[in-house]
């Protein structure tokens, strides 16, 4: 029997722990990797080329939507489900628009993830019951589109720096995780905020836990 390999992307050791552990017991479903950042998600993609990624929309360093677009330029032959612990249409459209093809609430049953994993193998979507319901009823949310078209607007890079920079690490730290110039990260940051009308951190920061970039979990402070 040919096996669907996944590649685990979530932040927290016990949640992967659990994942990991529901799907071993799936003959068909072989987990071949493990990420806790998006950035390590992207490189562990590339490395191994998952059939399917499992991925938390809210990772580290580089958060799960964006790692989701780059593993999809990269490897356009490899799903993503998307995970989160949001289940209103804003989020699930904001996932759809970066390229994922399913959608779980983290308070999924096994059922639902195992199903997930084996229905975007097949070519199908896949999302959770209550957002799937809502979805067939109401194809456009207002609020959705707004969220989307305001990150849209950013570019790739852009949406690193301003992460970066939300979790709290000032333009020499960032320079040094994008490897780029201090020069060039103030560019970034100068031009995002002048994009979003945002012209203060904490901004930047309520942006970010918004949007879903960022855990809301993260201290808003003013740099």
């Amino acid at each position: 029997m040919k096996r669907i390999t996944v590649l685990l992307a979530e932040d927290h050791l016990i949640v992967r722990e659990g994942f990991r552990s529901l799907l071993k017991s799936d003959g068909d479903i072989e987990v071949v990797g493990e990420a806790e950042t998006g950035r390590q998600a992207v490189a562990l993609a590339k490395k191994l080329r998952p059939a399917v990624v499992v991925m938390d929309i809210a990772m580290p360093l580089l958060n799960g939507l964006e790692a989701t677009r780059q593993i999809r330029q990269a490897l356009p032959d490899t799903k993503v489900i998307m995970l989160s612990a949001h289940n209103d249409d804003a989020y699930v459209e904001q996932a759809i628009s970066f390229g994922a093809v399913g959608y779980l609430i983290k308070q999924t049953s096994s059922h639902d993830l195992s199903k997930a994993i084996r229905e975007v193998e097949s070519g199908n979507r896949f999302f959770s019951p209550s957002i799937a319901k809502r979805l067939h009823e109401q194809k456009s949310p207002v609020r959705g589109k707004q969220l989307r078209k305001r990150v849209a607007r950013l570019t790739s890079r852009e949406l690193e720096v301003l992460q970066l920079i939300a979790e709290g690490l000032a333009n020499k730290q960032v320079a040094g995780e994008l490897d780029i110039s201090i020069k060039t990260v103030e560019k970034h940051r100068q031009s995002m905020m002048q994009k979003l009308n945002i012209h203060d951190v904490a901004g930047l920061t309520r942006y970010a836990i918004g949007a879903g970039i960022i855990e809301s979990s993260v201290q808003i402070t003013i740099v």
